[in-house]
């Protein structure tokens, strides 16, 4: 019985250990199933496919995107619902060294993706332009998102059936043309981005019918004409953002209905008028910029008791007039209040009720406010009231500017005389004009014997100083009649009357200014500063066509004095034209400083515009067909704005830094013959004087980071970056590359510089401008131009080349990518080394590390040890040759002798072994 117990046991254990290893088996092979099978898949291999296709046309890194990874869970970017890609996020991604090489809007294959809600490209390059069927083949798209992605070309009228849309965003971006009427069909759409691009014309008013609009930013573009009245209509919409632009109207009445506003900004624009009582219905309001306008009338109450969250209240450089409006006190978050630069005025300012925010900012100064001012026990961040006619004591606080005003016992007044005069005439009296005089007591006869020896005393003393301040009179006398006579010999105003103050260490020279001008003649000349004649908002003057007496076409820049960054640019830019002169400058004709405020400067019209407006100008303003420069006259516009800056940087002493090189920049006349503008930012090398700091404290974000890394804005190796920049923009048609901050600007020459080679010749036509028809012999040319351009952006400032090697290597640049052989004579391909380097170069790192050699080194010291140049020694002789030049030169420079070839710095071949 035992026996039968022991055998039915170990056959239980048996059956237990079988079942076990079979149980062990099962998992095995599903465990085995699981690993052997590849993850799943989206549930349409149609978009699967798709997602791969748009992998390779955009040239993703396969670290983000990878073949054996399920996209929805482990693709970096992608969004999925129910097995089907929702969102793509380019944002961030990398891409391969092919990609890089051919960065292109490549996104033909979205159609196959249905369900896409979200496609956001922000900051990732998509050179190209929006293609047409985009708004008709992605009909579920809410969110298109193309920021900062390098793109050009218009706005296709097709993304206004994209009836889902509620994000567009295609800000910071080279877009151009007219704003399409049919975005007024987006009727979901909440935040509509296209700032800082290059739109034109005016804005539709089908606009107004975007009922759900939140956020509406304009700013940047070239817009022009009215605001549409009916955007009063967007009863949604919480910021407007219009600023930047050349918008030209009264402000209309019915934007006061936008009831929801948060954020007002119509600033830099042409708006005239007064400053409508309706806006007080935005009660909701935190941000009313609205400085830089033509706007006028007087500042009520009634407007601003009404806006009591306001918080930030811009209205500076307007023509208001009459009294403050004392209901701006009662604002009791109010911390920023800019209402300088106009004509306000009223008496004794008391800011002791006003509300007490902590580190509030009032900027008061350039009105006519006069009488006491009295802070009381306030105390602020920064309290701004100069150049206004207070008098009395002055607040003893180190926060507040209180300089040319009437203050007693405080430097840096005005003078007394023109204090009292604008006292007297409001019939006002002025410091102690009307305080009774204490008095007088009978002398004794030894106070009065003791007077008449002090007299005695001090009258001798006083003679003698009389007599020698007569003599030295004399002598000043006499030198300022001859001088003036001087002048007059040459019709020049003597001196810079009413009020102009010039910068320290500047000596302004009128002798090459040019003929004067009155203010009537600039009035006339262009119809009174009629926004039709308006050229463009400057950031140091508005520039305006005019026709003189003659018929004599001119560009008229007028400065306004009341602000300090103007007046600073002024003052530089007539020192300029003090100094220098070169028939590749753009030619200054004359002058108008007769009125206090306003000073004018007349140059001559340049019938084709400057290089940005003619690389891809219009011929037939009806047709609207577009024509693009062909390669002969971009090379001789590059070369002609090299020959200026090589005169600046070279001829100059001491040398001249431009600072503000891009297209816009470059001016052209009726034959294309360059003539270099924008002198506003110009400096001598390493200085860094008042103006510069103040432009770098106030310059709005689009125009402050264009600092090359590794370069000083002052030196001249600044400016050869630039002008880089320029040559690539011709070779590759990028609109707007010159004037990309350096972030940007980084971003695209990494994706672009690797097709430069002086390896490869045909790499090049992957980013050449498509709208170039060249042949073989001008393929080799632009080829030479692209090498030089590559050169110039050297990220080391000491390793670029100078504008005089850059200027010698554009006129003769089949030397750069070939050499004569000495014994047949016949041109052939060379190695870098053996061509714009070392062959040719010489030492030229030597000679001008810094790019402003100007010491008047020989041809022959400065490129080393190259056989005899037959050029002149100094600059007198490079600029006597350079006037010689003419435009055939231009075209067939490669017959100069090689000598005069600067070529790429040998450290170029640094850059190209890194990428």
């Amino acid at each position: 019985m035992k026996t039968n117990e022991r055998n039915y046991t170990l056959c239980s254990v048996e059956t237990m250990d079988t079942q076990l290893i079979i149980y062990i088996f099962l998992a095995f092979l599903f465990l085995n199933s699981v690993v052997a099978q590849p993850l799943p898949r989206l549930s349409s291999q149609t978009e699967w496919r798709a997602l791969l296709d748009l992998r390779a046309s955009l040239g993703i890194k396969a670290k983000y995107w990878h073949r054996k990874a399920n996209p929805c869970l482990n693709w970096t970017g992608i969004d999925c619902k129910n097995g089907h890609v929702t969102g793509i996020n380019l944002s961030g991604l990398r891409r391969t060294r092919r990609g890089k090489l051919n960065p292109r809007f490549a996104i033909d294959s979205l159609p196959n993706i249905p369900f896409l809600s979200t496609f956001n490209s922000s900051g990732f390059l998509l050179n190209g332009s929006i293609p047409e069927w985009l708004g008709q083949r992605l009909s579920n798209l809410e969110v298109l998102d193309l920021r900062s992605s390098s793109i050009h070309g218009s706005i296709p009228s097709s993304l206004g059936s994209l009836s889902r849309l509620s994000s567009l965003y295609l800000s910071n971006n080279s877009i151009a043309g007219n704003m399409p009427t049919t975005l007024g069909g987006l009727h979901s759409l909440s935040v509509l981005h296209l700032s800082q691009n290059l739109l034109t014309g005016q804005i539709p008013s089908e606009i107004s019918a975007l009922g759900n609009l939140s956020t509406l930013d304009l700013s940047s573009n070239y817009l022009s004409g009215m605001i549409p009245l009916d955007f009063g209509s967007l009863s949604s919409l919480e910021s407007l953002n219009l600023s930047y632009n050349s918008l030209s109207s009264p402000i209309p009445a019915q934007l006061g209905n936008l009831s929801q506003l948060l954020e007002l900004d119509l600033a830099f624009n042409s708006l005239f008028g007064s400053l409508p009582n309706e806006l007080g219905g935005l009660r909701n309001l935190r941000k009313m910029l609205i400085g830089n306008n033509e706007l006028d009338g007087s500042l009520v109450d009634v407007l601003f008791q009404k806006l009591t969250r306001l918080e930030d209240l811009v209205l500076c450089r307007n023509h208001f007039n009459g009294v403050f409006p004392g209901a701006l006190w009662s604002m009791s978050h109010l911390k920023y209040l800019d209402i300088s630069g106009n004509n306000l005025t009223g008496d004794s300012l008391n800011l002791t009720g006003s509300s007490n925010v902590s580190g509030a900012v009032f900027n008061f100064s350039n009105n006519l406010f006069f009488g006491s001012l009295n802070l009381g026990s306030r105390k602020l961040h920064i309290f701004d009231v100069s150049s206004n006619y207070f008098e009395g004591s002055a607040p003893n606080d180190t926060g507040i500017n209180v300089s040319n005003n009437c203050f007693s016992g405080v430097k840096g007044q005005r003078n007394p005389e023109a204090c009292r005069k604008f006292y007297l005439e409001r019939g006002l009296s002025f410091g102690n004009d009307t305080h009774p005089q204490p008095p007088s007591k009978q002398p004794s006869k030894s106070r009065n014997r003791l007077t008449y020896f002090m007299v005695g005393v001090f009258g001798g003393f006083g003679f003698i100083i009389v007599v020698t301040t007569v003599a030295i009179l004399l002598l000043k006398a006499c030198h300022i009649r001859t001088t003036n006579h001087q002048r007059e010999k040459k019709n020049i105003r003597p001196d810079l009357e009413q009020g102009i103050e010039p910068t320290p260490n500047v000596i302004v020279n009128l002798s090459s200014l040019g003929q004067p001008f009155t203010n009537e003649q600039m009035v006339a000349a262009t119809q009174n500063f009629s926004i039709a004649n308006l050229i463009k908002h400057g950031h140091s003057g508005d520039l305006f066509r005019g026709t003189l007496e003659g018929e004599c076409d001119v560009v008229v820049k007028r400065f306004d004095l009341r602000s300090n960054i103007k007046k600073e640019s002024f003052v530089s830019e007539l020192d300029l034209f003090g100094k220098v002169s070169h028939p590749r400058l753009v030619p200054l004709l004359g002058h108008c400083l007769e009125d206090e405020h306003e000073k004018f400067l007349v140059y001559k019209y340049m019938k084709n515009g400057d290089l940005s407006n003619a690389l891809h100008g219009s011929t037939n303003a009806a047709e609207e067909e577009m024509q693009s420069l062909d390669w002969i006259t971009r090379l001789k516009i590059a070369i002609g704005a090299a020959d200026a800056l090589s005169y600046l940087h070279h001829e100059c002493t001491p040398p001249i830094v431009h600072r503000d090189i891009q297209a816009s920049s470059i001016l052209l006349d009726d034959k294309y013959e360059v003539r270099l503008g924008s002198f506003s930012e110009v400096c001598t090398t390493g200085t860094n004087n008042h103006h510069n700091m103040i432009g770098r404290l106030i310059r709005t974000p689009k125009t402050s980071a264009k600092r090359p890394s590794g370069s000083s804005s002052t030196s001249c190796s600044y400016d050869v970056y630039c002008f880089g920049k320029v040559l690539l923009e011709l070779v590759t048609g990028m609109l707007g590359l010159s004037r990309l901050n350096e972030t940007d600007a980084k971003q695209w020459l990494e994706s672009n510089l690797p097709f430069i080679s002086m390896h490869e010749k045909d790499l090049l036509i992957k980013i050449l401008d498509q709208s170039l028809i060249i042949d073989d012999d001008l393929l080799e040319e632009v080829w030479a131009v692209a090498i030089v351009a590559k050169s110039c952006l050297n990220p080391k400032a000491s390793r670029r080349p100078s504008m005089r090697h850059v200027l010698k290597a554009l006129e003769n640049p089949f030397k750069v990518v070939r050499e004569e052989s000495s014994s047949s004579g016949k041109l052939k391909a060379t190695s870098p080394r053996q061509s714009w380097t070392a062959a040719i170069f010489g030492s030229w790192h030597r000679s001008s590390s810094d790019g402003s050699n100007t010491s008047g080194q020989t041809s022959r010291e400065i490129v080393g040890g190259l056989r005899g140049s037959s050029r002149g020694s100094g600059p007198a002789n490079d600029y006597s040759s350079s006037q010689k030049r003419s435009a055939n030169d231009y075209s067939s420079s490669h017959k100069r002798s090689s000598s005069d070839v600067h070529p790429e710095p040998v450290e170029m071949q640094d850059v190209e072994s890194r990428e």
